[in-house]
C-alpha cells in the first residue's frame, strides 16, 4: 500500500547525483567554446575618454573586442528596470558595456571573445582606458546629504525613489505617549558568495535561427524572454536552461547583468559558442550586493511597553544603478512591524545611489534589517522602563488574523497576514530554551566573572508571492510520472518535495517520479526562483496539474473498466474499483490507453487500439469531447496575495574580553512555515539561513575606502562564517496553515537568515549592558561596546 508523503522526512534525491560529482553546472557546457573576459572599470567614477583595443585585437586566438561603439539597436540601450514603480525619481540601470561613464569600480567596459580564457586573458592586459577620475560618492550619509559628490554626472542629487506611507494618527499618538525616544541604527554592506560564481554559455544556430543559452540564473525564464525581445526573435527559438546551480541567494536573480546580454550577442555575432565564466574576484566586483541601511527611529511606548507610536525615517544604499527598483527597501518598510500589532507607524525611505557595486536582494531581502530594527527597539523600550522583554513582546503581539499591517507590500497590495499564532511560537521557543534554567545557568556564569547573555529575535516573513508559475505532469508508458517546471533549482530540493506532492497525489511511489527543473524547452512559462516563494507557487502548480492528470486517469479507467469516474481508486501506481482491488489497471497502461491509436505497438498499447475499435463500433469518437490524447496537463497558480511564516530565535552567547570573540554557546530556532512538505528539507533551508545570518552578525561586511574602492575583495579578507564558528542548531516547530492556498504552505528559504543579527546583537547586549546598534560586530567593536578599547 502506498504511504502518505507529505510531511514526512523522505530523503533528497537530487543528492546522489550531486554528491557524486554527476552534477551538471554551466561551466561543463560547450567545452569547446570560446571564452569571453571582461575589462572593468578601476575608478569608481569615471568619464570614460578613449578606449584602444588595436593591441588586444592583435594578440593570437582573439576573436573579436568589443566596447560601446560596438553595440546597436537595443543592446546600446540601457539594461532593463525589472521592477519599475512611480516613486522611483531616477530609475538608473547600466549599460551592457559603459558608454562614456564608469559609476562604479568594477562596472565592465570592453569585451574580448578568444579560443580560451587564458588567450582572452591576455588580451585584456593590452586594452588602455583613459579615464577622467571624478568625486565619489561612497558613505551613505555624506551621499544622501547636501553637497556631496554626485553619483551620476547628469544627477543634481543622489536621490533615486522616496516613498512615505502612514496608517493611524502617527503624531496624535506621539503627542498622548508618555515615553518618546529616539535611536540610529545601522546595518552595513554584505554580499551572498555562493560557492558557484555567475556564468553563461551561448550557442547560436544560424541556419534554424535559434538561440540556446545555459545560464547560473534563478530565473531562466524571464532571461529567455528578455533574450528573445532584444534579439527580435520569436520566443519559442529562444530557450534557457539553468542546470545544476551551486547556490544563488538572490544575486542571480537579476536579468540583466551585462554578461548576459553580451555573451549571447557574441556568439550570434561570430557564429561560435561563447562561454564566460565569473572568477571570485569579478563577483566581488561585478555581482550585486545588499543589506546596507540606516534607520533613524523616533518611538513612542506606553508605561506597560506597548508601542504605540513608531516613526522610521531610513536610507537605504542602492549602489550605483537600481535595475530592482525600490522593492528591497519597500520590504523592509512593509516587514518592519513583524509580529507586533503597530497601530500608528509611519515610514519615509530614501534610495540612495553610491559609486559601489548596485544592490539586489541577498537571502532575506530587506527583512534582516526590519527584524534587526524592531528587536532592538523592543529591547530599548524594555530596558528603559525595566520591564521584561518577553513580556513586552507578548503585550504587542497581533492577537488576530487576517491582520492588516497598513502599508504596501512589495507585490503592490496591502501586506496582510494571513494567519499566525505568535504567543504559541514563543512559548514554544521557550519550552526549548528551558527559560528559567537558562536565566539560573547565566546568573551562576555572571557570578563566576563570566560575560554572557541571553538574547531574541522574532520575525514575520512575506513568502509565497506571484505573479504565478506553471507546472507540467504527464504519466508515461512505463508508469512513470514525468513534472516539469520552469525555474531552477540553487539546492532547495525541488526535485524532492515536488515529487512528494506528486506521489501523494497519484499514490505512486516516490521514486517513480522523476522532476525536471530550470529548462524553457520544458516548460516556457514562469517568474523565477527567489522571494521564499517556490514551494508556495509552484508547488501549488504542481498539485493542480497533479488533480487534473488524476481526473484525466479516473475518466480513462472508468471507461475501461465499465463504471463510474468516482467509484474508481489510486493505489500503488495503479487504479482498481473501489471494493474490488482485483479489477486493477496500471498507470502505464492507462497511459497508453488515454491515446486512442490505430495501431497497437507491443502488447501495453492494445488497449489503446480496442477502444478506438470499440468507440467506432458504439457510434462514438474514440477521443471523447473535450479531452486529449496521453494523460498530461499543465497548469498555473497565482496567488491573490503573499503568505506570511513567522518564528523566533534565541541565542546564548560569551564574550571573550580579552580579543572581543563571541562564542555562540546555544543557538534556538522557532519556525512556523504551515503545513511543512519535508521536514529534513525545511530544517536544511533554516541552518543555511541561520549560518549566513550568523557571518552578516559577526563576520561578513563589505569595505569600501574613500575613493569607493573595495579593500577586502578576496575570501583572505572577507571573512565568512565556517563549521568552526557554527553551533548546533536545536529547531523546533509549530505549523499554523495558510488558508490561502491549496496546500496550507508558506516559504521557509529565508527565514533562518532573517533574525540573526538581532537576535545575536541583543545577546551580545544582555552580556556587556550597553546597546547594540550597528552590526556586523567586529571583535573591535565588541572591545569598543565593553570600554576596552577606545571608539576609532
Amino acid at each position: 500500500m502506498t504511504t502518505r508523503l507529505f510531511g514526512e522526512r523522505v530523503a533528497r534525491s537530487e543528492d546522489r547525483r550531486l554528491l557524486t560529482g554527476r552534477g551538471r553546472y554551466t561551466g561543463d557546457f560547450e567545452p569547446a567554446a570560446a571564452h569571453a573576459a571582461f575589462v572593468r572599470s578601476d575608478f569608481a567614477h569615471a568619464r570614460i575618454t578613449g578606449i584602444d583595443v588595436a593591441a588586444a585585437q592583435a594578440v593570437p586566438g582573439v576573436l573579436d573586442v568589443f566596447t560601446y561603439a560596438d553595440l546597436a539597436d537595443g543592446f546600446a540601450d540601457r539594461l532593463p528596470l525589472l521592477v519599475p514603480s512611480d516613486k522611483l525619481i531616477a530609475p538608473r540601470t547600466q549599460h551592457a558595456l559603459a558608454k562614456d561613464e564608469a559609476c562604479y569600480a568594477g562596472e565592465v567596459l570592453a569585451m574580448v571573445v578568444a579560443r580560451d580564457r587564458y588567450v582572452a586573458e591576455d588580451a585584456l592586459e593590452r586594452i588602455v582606458v583613459e579615464y577622467e577620475p571624478l568625486p565619489a560618492a561612497v558613505d551613505l550619509d555624506r551621499a544622501a546629504g547636501p553637497n556631496a559628490p554626485l553619483a551620476h554626472l547628469d544627477m543634481t542629487d543622489n536621490l533615486a525613489g522616496l516613498v512615505t506611507e502612514e496608517t493611524g494618527d502617527v503624531d496624535a499618538a506621539f503627542a498622548a505617549a508618555p515615553h518618546v525616544y529616539d535611536w540610529t541604527l545601522r546595518m552595513e554592506r554584505s554580499a551572498s558568495m555562493p560557492i558557484e560564481t555567475r556564468g553563461v554559455v551561448a550557442r547560436y544556430d544560424e541556419r534554424e535561427d535559434r538561440l540556446l543559452v545555459h545560464d547560473a540564473t534563478q530565473a531562466p525564464t524571464g532571461v529567455r524572454f528578455g533574450l528573445a525581445m532584444l534579439f527580435g526573435m520569436d520566443p519559442d527559438r529562444v530557450h534557457v536552461v539553468a542546470p545544476d546551480v551551486g547556490g544563488g541567494f538572490g544575486v542571480k536573480v537579476i536579468q540583466f547583468y551585462p554578461e548576459e546580454v553580451l555573451v549571447p550577442w557574441a556568439a550570434r555575432r561570430l557564429g561560435v559558442p561563447v562561454k564566460w565564466i565569473e572568477d571570485r574576484r569579478e563577483h566581488f566586483l561585478g555581482s550585486n550586493h545588499e543589506r546596507g541601511q540606516i534607520h533613524h527611529v523616533h518611538v513612542g511606548a506606553a508605561d506597560d511597553g506597548r508601542i504605540l507610536a513608531l516613526e522610521d525615517r531610513f536610507l537605504h544604499d542602492t549602489g550605483a544603478y537600481c535595475s530592482y527598483g525600490l522593492i528591497l527597501p519597500i520590504i523592509t518598510a512593509a516587514q518592519l512591524p513583524g509580529p507586533y500589532d503597530l497601530e500608528n507607524y509611519r515610514y519615509e525611505l530614501r534610495s540612495i545611489f553610491t559609486n559601489t557595486v548596485p544592490t539586489s536582494p541577498f537571502r532575506g531581502a530587506g527583512r534582516p534589517h526590519a527584524a534587526y530594527v524592531m528587536e532592538r527597539v523592543i529591547e530599548r523600550v524594555s530596558k528603559e522602563l525595566n520591564l521584561d522583554s518577553l513580556d513586552v513582546r507578548r503585550r504587542n503581539f497581533v492577537k488576530e488574523f487576517p491582520h492588516h499591517v497598513g502599508v504596501t507590500f512589495q507585490d503592490g497590495g496591502p501586506t496582510v497576514y494571513d494567519s499566525g499564532d505568535y504567543p504559541k511560537g514563543l512559548a514554544t521557543l521557550l519550552e526549548q530554551l528551558d527559560l528559567e534554567r537558562t536565566r539560573t545557568e547565566i546568573a551562576t556564569a555572571r557570578a563566576e566573572g563570566r560575560t554572557v547573555g541571553l538574547g531574541f529575535g522574532a520575525y514575520v516573513e512575506g513568502t509565497g508571492i506571484g505573479p504565478y508559475e506553471g507546472a507540467s505532469v504527464s504519466i508515461n508508458p512505463d508508469g512513470t510520472v514525468s513534472v516539469a517546471t520552469a525555474h531552477g533549482s540553487q539546492g532547495q530540493a525541488h526535485e524532492t518535495v515536488f515529487a512528494q506532492v506528486v506521489a501523494d497525489e497519484l499514490q505512486v511511489p516516490f521514486e517513480r517520479v522523476h522532476v525536471t527543473t530550470g529548462d524553457t524547452r520544458r516548460l516556457g512559462f514562469g517568474v523565477g526562483t527567489f522571494a521564499s516563494r517556490t514551494a508556495v507557487v509552484a508547488g501549488n502548480a504542481v498539485l493542480l496539474a497533479t488533480t487534473e492528470v488524476k481526473r484525466q486517469a479516473a475518466a480513462v479507467a472508468a471507461r475501461i473498466l465499465e463504471v463510474a469516474p468516482e467509484d474508481v481508486v489510486f493505489a500503488d501506481g495503479a487504479i482498481h474499483v473501489a471494493g474490488a482491488p482485483d479489477r486493477s489497471i496500471p498507470l502505464g497502461r492507462l497511459a497508453m490507453a488515454s491515446n486512442p491509436t490505430r495501431y497497437a505497438f507491443g502488447a501495453d498499447a492494445e488497449e489503446g487500439a480496442k477502444l478506438s475499435q470499440l468507440a467506432y463500433e458504439g457510434g462514438d469518437r474514440p477521443l471523447p469531447e473535450g479531452s486529449h490524447p496521453g494523460l498530461a496537463a499543465t497548469e498555473y497558480y497565482s496567488p491573490t496575495s503573499g503568505v506570511f511564516g513567522f518564528g523566533f530565535h534565541a541565542a546564548l552567547v560569551e564574550i571573550d574580553l580579552e580579543t572581543g570573540h563571541v562564542d555562540i554557546l546555544r543557538y534556538v530556532v522557532h519556525h512556523d512555515s504551515g503545513r511543512i512538505i519535508n521536514p529534513m528539507v525545511v530544517e536544511g533551508q533554516i541552518h543555511g539561513g541561520v549560518a549566513q545570518g550568523i557571518g552578516g552578525a559577526l563576520y561578513e561586511r563589505i569595505a569600501y575606502g574613500e575613493e569607493g574602492q573595495m579593500l577586502n575583495a578576496t575570501f583572505m579578507d572577507f571573512l565568512m562564517v565556517t563549521a568552526a564558528e557554527m553551533p548546533r542548531i536545536e529547531e523546533v516547530h509549530t505549523e499554523t496553515p495558510s488558508p490561502n492556498n491549496p496546500l496550507g504552505i508558506k516559504g521557509v528559504g529565508e527565514a533562518g537568515t532573517i533574525p540573526v543579527s538581532a537576535t545575536i546583537a541583543n545577546a551580545i547586549s544582555d552580556a556587556l549592558n550597553t546597546p547594540v546598534d550597528h552590526m556586523p560586530v567586529t571583535p573591535e567593536e565588541v572591545l569598543t561596546l565593553a570600554g576596552k578599547i577606545e571608539s576609532p
